[in-house]
């Protein structure tokens, strides 16, 4: 369906330029003129990161049986009329670019991650106390550095339910795993998190968010996971008292299954390094996109690498983690609308002060010009709580130049504030980053009294705003 409705779109579009051809004349020569763009341009970008938003929350049937019609008519209302206004040539061009050269291998790294990662069962049981869980927290936590904050939560997901499916309180237990397992941990790889893969794909360097991000995730998951510990241990205690609930899932001996994944995720580490390192100047031009060979090949590595964990892992496995191609499907839809619609927005921000967004230029620029690393910090970080935090992250990567070589060096420390931005706060509300709902929807399932939307920002408030307030104090 998405594809369909972008042909169309397409179609609509070129008839739309054969008529104007002067505008396509000066597409064609001088390409998006974001310095001349109104603010118009963002408002499906907007509109799309506010679907996304409300979807789920406000209109939960409408928004599963027809999200996919909803991104393709927001993408639609940005290409029509590029179309209309700058001509076929540049616009296809644009979109092509985003498509092939951030989406394609962004999506493919997600299904990647997501398929191996769910042929990895952890079997077996074990007591829930606060030691335990804090340890299962931990390993999550640096789990999602290296499968991504899905591939983590879903391996990590279902074990710590069991271990605590005998306890009267025991919702706190998966909140805490949304704000570590789901966010925060995956900040020191570019495999960990979205909008990381995002950077490393514009060119921030793979181990550099490793020594970069490593002291602030240190410090914020310390104190969370030192808040959790202190919480469930009063919790633990106050539980000695009551009535004995019936474990529905006793305990017994714990065994890693799918022990075959592990080369495989492997493998698709090695392929990005490669693409990192290797660089044999060929490349291939689809419509004036060049296609570098090294990142061909890593796509189509990491590709079969997923392919292969499908045919080579167990079924049976798959089934006890409750896999299914529903949440990747979402994000593929989803994340097309995304890409379209931030096109006209990155044209626009690319002009700096010139351009439409010079409001909010000034507002993450000092007074001699320097950029204002706490605002950026905070500025993604709100955004990220309530959009979606990958084009949030790209939207803050561009204000601040977007110049990779630039940010991972003189601007290090505004590049930092982002991507902890992004990372950290993507754990503020349950929309915040796409693993977020996913585990609140199967601890529900779980039979987990799960607090609501607006009750998960009181723990989100209460543990880490002070947390963030802390982080800004001692880091930016």
């Amino acid at each position: 369906m998405r594809s369909a409705t972008r042909l169309l779109a397409l179609a609509a579009a070129v008839a739309a330029a054969s008529v104007l051809p002067e505008y396509a004349f000066a597409a064609e020569e001088h390409g998006l003129p974001g310095g001349t763009m109104s603010l118009l341009w963002a408002i499906p970008f907007v509109g799309m990161l506010l679907s996304i938003a409300t979807g789920p929350l406000l209109y939960p049937h409408l928004w599963e049986h027809h999200y996919g019609k909803i991104t393709a008519l927001w993408a639609a209302l940005v290409i029509v009329p590029l179309a209309y206004a700058f001509g076929p040539s540049i616009t296809a061009e644009a979109v092509l670019h985003t498509m092939l050269l951030e989406y394609m291998s962004f999506i493919i790294l997600l299904f990647a991650l997501f398929t191996i990662s769910g042929g990895i069962l952890i079997a077996g049981n074990i007591h829930g106390t606060p030691l335990v869980n804090a340890g299962l927290l931990v390993i999550g936590s640096l789990l999602a550095s290296v499968v991504g904050t899905t591939g983590a939560s879903m391996i990590m997901i279902r074990p710590i339910i069991r271990a605590n499916d005998n306890r009267p309180f025991n919702a706190h237990v998966i909140v805490f795993f949304i704000f570590l397992v789901s966010n925060i941990g995956g900040s020191l790889t570019p495999l960990g998190d979205p909008p990381l893969f995002l950077g490393f794909l514009r060119g921030v360097d793979f181990f550099w968010t490793t020594t970069h991000l490593l002291p602030e995730m240190a410090f914020v998951g310390g104190i969370v996971l030192a808040v959790f510990i202190v919480l469930d241990t009063i919790l633990h205690r106050r539980e000695g008292g009551m009535p004995k609930i019936k474990d529905p899932t006793p305990d017994s001996t714990v065994r890693i299954r799918g022990l075959v994944n592990f080369p495989l995720l492997a493998g698709v580490i090695a392929a990005i390094l490669m693409s990192g390192v290797w660089k044999p100047g060929i490349s291939f031009a689809v419509h004036g996109v060049e296609l570098e060979l090294q990142n061909l090949l890593r796509d189509a590595i990491i590709l079969a690498l997923a392919l292969v964990s499908l045919a080579i892992s167990s079924k049976e496995y798959r089934r006890a983690n409750g896999f299914n191609w529903g949440p990747i499907l979402e994000v593929a839809k989803l994340f097309a609308g995304i890409f379209v619609c931030i096109i006209p927005v990155i044209a626009i921000l690319q002009a700096g002060l010139d351009g439409a967004f010079a409001p909010l230029v000034s507002l993450v620029t000092g007074a001699d010009g320097a950029p204002n690393d706490l605002a950026y910090f905070w500025l993604t970080g709100v955004l990220s709580s309530f959009l979606d935090n990958a084009p949030t992250y790209l939207v803050f990567f561009e204000l601040a130049g977007g110049d990779p070589q630039v940010l991972m060096t003189t601007l290090s420390r505004t590049l930092v504030a982002i991507s902890a931005g992004a990372v950290f706060m993507g754990a503020n509300t349950y929309i915040g980053n796409a693993p977020n709902f996913m585990v609140y929807a199967i601890a529900r399932e779980q039979g987990i009294r799960m607090p609501s939307f607006f009750g998960y920002m009181l723990w989100s408030g209460a543990v880490l705003i002070p947390s963030f307030i802390l982080v800004s104090l001692v880091f930016f």
